[in-house]
């Protein structure tokens, strides 16, 4: 499952994904954050053609227990996973090489 536009109603929990297996995007934001808003080209170009890699878009903000499980305190940020286990991170992307960088950790 490529790139995801929407962020899910609910997020799931640390648990589902410390055990989810093979390649995955956990992206943290909020549809009104204007850095996530101008971090979705990048992002969606960085994962348009990874059809094996999921990407899991979270709404995040106070009280929201994945994103506090990850430590995640700026928007946008993604986590890289393998097999559940964080492999890279990208906190506010600024360039596609960024994200690159961060992905051929799972395409390796």
């Amino acid at each position: 499952m490529p790139y995801s536009a929407h962020h899910l109603e609910t997020a799931p929990d640390r648990e589902d994904v410390d055990q989810r297996k093979g390649a995955a995007v956990l992206e943290f934001g909020t549809a009104w954050c204007g850095h996530c808003q101008r971090a979705q080209p990048l992002i969606e170009q960085a994962l348009r053609d990874q059809a094996q890699i999921e990407h899991i878009k979270v709404e995040d903000g106070p009280g929201r227990p994945l994103g506090r499980s990850y430590k995640v305190k700026l928007w946008p940020t993604l986590i890289f996973l393998q097999d559940g286990q964080e492999v890279a991170r990208a906190v506010r992307p600024q360039t596609a090489q960024e994200l690159d960088d961060a992905l051929a950790h799972l395409t390796a």
